[in-house]
């Protein structure tokens, strides 16, 4: 009876649209989903390190930190030089991001002391993968006036994460 109550309601969901993807954004619960904010590009902007979700072919999860830099309408994100197991085009979230473009991100503030500081957001959209062109090399520069740790390293040949934000989900005080 449980099965089947969940296939009933899924296969409504696909039916027609929920009444969620019919209206505006709305606030509850300290949570609100809308176009971004001037403020929430400033906090993502701001962030040293988000998380990064793709999913396979299988729709099997892969989180992982990532580097980023936010022009206000996409993050990008370098396929760098730090040591990996994989070549950097057959990395697992390359893969997933060619088989799925959808991802999700969450950029977080976590104060230990003041939890009333808590804040994060999440950002879902759809990626694709630079290796060359204007874009790539604004990614690149963004990323190395962001990071120093960049500016050595040779990233123009490095394929680069390109996340365009299609959601911006937000939690706390931003």
């Amino acid at each position: 009876p449980f099965a089947l109550s969940v296939a009933r309601s899924a296969e409504r969901s696909r039916r027609a649209p929920s009444q969620a993807q019919q209206q505006p954004a709305k606030q509850f619960q300290g949570i609100t989903a809308n176009r971004m904010t001037r403020k929430e590009a400033a906090f993502i902007r701001q962030a040293r390190v988000g998380i990064l979700a793709t999913v396979d072919e299988r729709d099997q999860p892969l989180n992982l930190p990532f580097c980023f830099a936010f022009d206000g309408e996409c993050l990008y994100s370098p396929i760098d030089e730090k040591p990996k197991a994989e070549s950097a085009r057959e990395l697992k979230r390359i893969r997933n991001i060619r088989a799925n473009p959808r991802v999700s991100v969450v950029v977080h503030r976590y104060d230990d002391e003041d939890w009333s500081r808590l804040a994060h957001i999440i950002i879902q959209g759809r990626a694709s993968v630079l290796t060359r062109g204007e874009t790539h090399r604004k990614a690149v520069r963004l990323l190395r006036r962001k990071y120093p740790q960049y500016r050595t390293m040779t990233l123009d040949d490095r394929p680069v994460i390109r996340i365009s934000v299609d959601r911006c989900i937000r939690w706390g005080r931003i």
